[in-house]
């Protein structure tokens, strides 16, 4: 039984999750740039609205890259890794996100 991902839905399924990755903790630590999973159809003032409404911080900006799908070869199988969309939010200076 393959095992998923819990989607945290916030706001009408615009942010599927914060990405948490050592890249993306450093980011946020440094210089204040989240990463999420958003939706394939979510564009970037409907991501912005979504994360003012969740986490009370208004964003400065937003970027918004596309994940191809892959595939894999893992125990013997083969299989293809769904890709995705992510969003990068830039905060101003002294705003911050508790994503855990």
């Amino acid at each position: 039984m393959a095992k998923t991902k819990p989607k945290v839905e916030l706001n009408g399924k615009i942010l599927i999750d914060p990405r948490i990755t050592e890249k993306a903790v450093i980011g946020a630590d440094k210089s204040g740039v989240y990463v999420f999973n958003v939706t394939e159809s979510s564009t970037k003032q409907s991501i912005a609205r979504a994360i003012k409404e969740a986490y009370k911080v208004t964003p400065e900006k937003v970027r918004v890259t596309s994940i191809p799908s892959r595939r894999v070869f893992v125990r013997g199988k083969h299989g293809v890794k769904g890709g995705g969309k992510k969003a990068y939010i830039y905060l101003k200076k002294g705003d911050k996100i508790e994503v855990i």
